[in-house]
């Protein structure tokens, strides 16, 4: 692995993670009518081009940060729906 490589590791880590304390808000809380689905949407359909990019260019980083943010996201639109229900 390359200083390039770690860079990119950390970067899609620091995004990976920005998502975790929605998501344990959101999970104690039971409260999502301020939270759009659309955006979450939109930003969880993103990440899985992300991964598609990432495949096609055989770019580790980028396919295992995006990989951890996809489930991350799809958490939080599943919560979203869940819980609006309520």
């Amino acid at each position: 692995m390359n200083f390039i490589d770690i860079i990119g590791l950390f970067a899609g880590t620091c995004v990976t993670i920005s998502v975790i304390p929605q998501i344990l808000k959101v999970w104690k809380t039971r409260k999502v009518k301020a939270i759009s689905l659309k955006t979450f949407g939109i930003l969880t359909f993103g990440i899985l081009i992300w991964i598609i990019y990432g495949v096609l260019k055989n770019d580790l980083p980028i396919i295992i940060t995006n990989s951890v943010s996809l489930c991350l996201n799809l958490v939080m639109v599943y919560f979203i729906i869940y819980y609006e229900k309520e």
